[in-house]
């Protein structure tokens, strides 16, 4: 199967963290690790040089930009998944980055439009167009919290009539601005090509439960997920997508009890995603699941004011009290010595 079956089909693709050493340089063993753990874990697909990967990686006096995109193709090389690269900023960084990705063998570049708040539609679409003529393009609507900007369903709509758009990540953490992005898929006619992947980690299982139906017959669904929330316990998001396929394709009612597991996810998101902060926290949130399970040796950031915001760490603590069942800590026990070879 391709990579653009995959990625129609619907996976797991974890947004890649950055493991890095106590003073703060990039510790190749772990991150190394960690793509292993993920594609052990059953996830067909990897995003790095993302949000979650830390934007700071493209500072000069960082430059894990590159290296960063070579190193995870090195594990991914021959592997049968979806390999996609974050790029960002104006125009002609963005497409610089885009030709490395492409030449590293990247599938995709998921694109990140923060870096143009004050442009218009048609400047955010020749953007996109200029990317487009050199990888294909994983659209993102990045929520305002975290660096992104509003984008309206007019934009989303000739977004989606780009020629080598081949997915979208629905990220605004707003069920009004994600049904923009699905309406606008579904009356483009493309609903078949551009695959839809929820990063609303804040209502992740009904986004995938959902069936979008608008009018004339035109629906769409949310076929997987390119998360933050899912660079940690990725056995279960790969378990819970399973679910919601089932649910999907009728082999398994939609039962109260699924609708219970989908706001406990979302409370345990609230925690490490650190929501009664603004997000603050939300890298080292996930950091210090990876720190607990052995996988990373800190939870470290590039900046070091980039940490937990106070109460996070309890908030933490009791979400791994109260749902025992969303870890994968067994399963990384039984699995660690050999991603750390």
């Amino acid at each position: 199967m391709g990579w653009r079956d995959i990625l129609r089909q619907g996976t797991v693709i974890p947004a890649h963290p950055l493991a890095l050493t106590a003073e703060r340089k990039l510790d190749e063993k772990r991150q190394r690790a960690l793509t292993r753990y993920y594609l052990a874990a059953g996830a067909r697909g990897i995003a790095i040089g993302v949000h979650t990967t830390q934007f700071a990686i493209r500072d000069p006096k960082i430059g894990l930009y590159e290296p960063l995109l070579e190193l995870t193709m090195e594990e991914l090389k021959g592997r049968e998944c979806v390999k996609v690269a974050g790029v960002v900023g104006l125009t002609p960084q963005a497409t610089r980055e885009a030709e490395f990705a492409a030449r590293c063998g990247y599938d995709a570049v998921l694109v990140s439009l923060g870096a143009l708040r004050d442009a218009t539609v048609e400047q955010l679409l020749d953007h996109v167009r200029a990317i487009a003529s050199i990888v294909p393009v994983f659209g993102f609507y990045l929520q305002p919290a975290v660096g992104g900007r509003l984008l309206p369903y007019r934009f989303w709509r000739l977004f989606a009539e780009i020629e080598n758009v081949v997915a979208i990540k629905i990220a605004p953490f707003n069920r009004y601005q994600t049904l923009d992005v699905v309406r606008a898929v579904a009356e483009s006619g493309r609903a078949g090509e551009i695959a839809l992947y929820t990063g609303n980690d804040d209502s992740i299982l009904i986004d995938l439960l959902t069936e979008f139906r608008f009018g004339d017959g035109k629906s769409c669904r949310i076929v997987g997920g390119l998360l933050g929330h899912w660079a940690c316990w990725t056995r279960r998001a790969v378990e819970h997508l399973e679910l919601a396929r089932r649910v999907a394709d009728g082999r398994q009612p939609l039962t109260p009890e699924i609708l219970t597991l989908a706001a406990q996810i979302t409370d345990a998101n609230a925690a490490l995603f650190d929501a009664a902060n603004n997000f603050h926290g939300c890298i080292a949130g996930i950091h210090e699941i990876l720190r607990r399970q052995g996988l990373m040796a800190g939870r470290w950031c590039l900046d070091p004011s980039e940490d937990l915001s106070p109460g996070q760490m309890e908030e933490i603590d009791r979400v791994c009290r109260s749902y025992p069942h969303l870890n994968d800590d067994e399963f990384v026990r039984e699995h660690l010595d050999e991603w750390l070879r």
